[in-house]
């Protein structure tokens, strides 16, 4: 057993610091109390003087997918073949072995959402990772989690330097719904034929990929930074009957009365950086904080590879010095996205019985010297000081 003393735990649902001690068994939390006798065997970590947080989230980035100080050769992201591709699965491209890992949970991310960047109007498939380890097939959390789609310049740009559609966001809205429609007429075909194989349509690979949203066991997962194109995903979410995310939403805070009106969970960011094309003008730390103040269910993202990922706890930082309350902050780096994907029954809050996936830091995560002297992930000490425990 791995007991945990003395620390300052954040408890990020509840909002408040608590000195308690934490033991853990079988990669699972098992008991938070004020104390906990340690027992011959068990491995004891002191975090007198320290900040014992849930091991952070990104909901939305491409980790894995995007090679390190290289080229082509590991850049894996987009599929520009077609501009539907929802067969595509994020699980057969990350690569677990790039450093960008070993960079995420040295700075105290345990687990990402992540997949398919926004070239196609369908990319597809998100899965949701913990960033630790050495086969992405014992690093899954859930696979898929999310359908990438995606509206606004990106594919437009993209087709449509090749005179192919879309190039307007007319285009891109017209293949997304032509898209859905053949997957729900297909879906319905299925299931109508029942047992009766003669009677199945052929299998089509994309098709089968969309099934999932349609039952609700995954959402649409929108890349949308305008306000137009944040209005067209919600139309065709709501035309389809589906689950969906709103990610990057740069313009949100310019139309939070309306998105207020909404449920669907928002995924801010990145909001570091240059404003590299037209649809980031509104870009802002300000908008998590006016999204939360709206009562819209909010995380914040890095997409990395844009900000590199470790800086996650930093921008959820220079959020609250642009209004976001602190304690929101935190949540929106660990229970919120954690909820967002559905995943807040294994991880975002330390808690009896979720996934123990703990960091212990120097002080408060979201101040700048802020340093990681453990990470756990799975009730294993993976990285402690400068050195890997593998």
């Amino acid at each position: 057993m791995l007991i945990i003393k003395n620390g300052t735990v954040l408890d990020v649902e509840k909002s408040k610091s608590v000195k308690m001690d934490i033991s853990i068994e079988d990669g699972k939390i098992v008991a938070i109390k004020k104390s906990i006798r340690a027992k011959k065997d068990d491995c004891v970590i002191d975090a007198e003087g320290k900040i014992v947080a849930p091991g952070f989230i990104d909901a939305h980035c491409h980790l894995g997918l995007m090679g390190d100080s290289v080229g082509f050769e590991n850049d894996d992201v987009n599929e520009k073949s077609d501009p539907i591709t929802p067969q595509m699965r994020a699980i057969d491209g990350l690569d677990p072995m790039d450093r960008v890992f070993k960079e995420a949970y040295q700075g105290g991310i345990t687990a990402v959402a992540t997949g398919p960047g926004s070239a196609n109007v369908i990319g597809g498939q998100f899965a949701a990772v913990k960033t630790f380890g050495k086969r992405i097939d014992k690093m899954i959390i859930k696979a898929p989690i999310a359908m990438k789609c995606a509206f606004g310049e990106n594919p437009k740009r993209f087709y449509g330097t090749k005179g192919k559609m879309p190039t307007t966001r007319m285009g891109t809205a017209a293949l997304m719904r032509e898209a859905l429609y053949k997957a729900k007429e297909y879906m319905e075909k299925l299931e109508a034929a029942g047992d009766d194989i003669s009677k199945k349509p052929a299998y089509d690979a994309r098709w089968e990929a969309l099934i999932p949203v349609f039952k609700k066991e995954i959402p649409l997962k929108a890349h949308a930074h305008k306000a137009n194109d944040i209005f067209t995903a919600i139309r065709i979410a709501k035309e389809f009957d589906v689950k969906m995310t709103l990610d990057h939403s740069t313009d949100a805070r310019c139309i939070v009365d309306e998105l207020a009106e909404e449920n669907f969970p928002m995924i801010v960011g990145p909001s570091l950086g240059h404003r590299t094309k037209v649809e980031l003008v509104n870009k802002s730390f300000k908008t998590a904080g006016v999204l939360n103040k709206a009562g819209i269910k909010m995380s914040i993202t890095t997409d990395s590879p844009v900000i590199p990922l470790h800086h996650l706890p930093l921008c959820a930082a220079l959020a609250v010095k642009d209004g976001l309350d602190k304690w929101e902050a935190l949540k929106a780096i660990s229970i919120n996205p954690a909820e967002i994907l559905g995943l807040e029954d294994r991880i975002g809050s330390i808690t009896v019985g979720k996934d123990a996936d703990i960091v212990i830091w120097s002080n408060d995560p979201l101040q700048v010297d802020a340093k990681v002297e453990y990470t756990i992930i799975d009730g294993k000490v993976i990285f402690s000081g400068e050195e890997d425990n593998e």
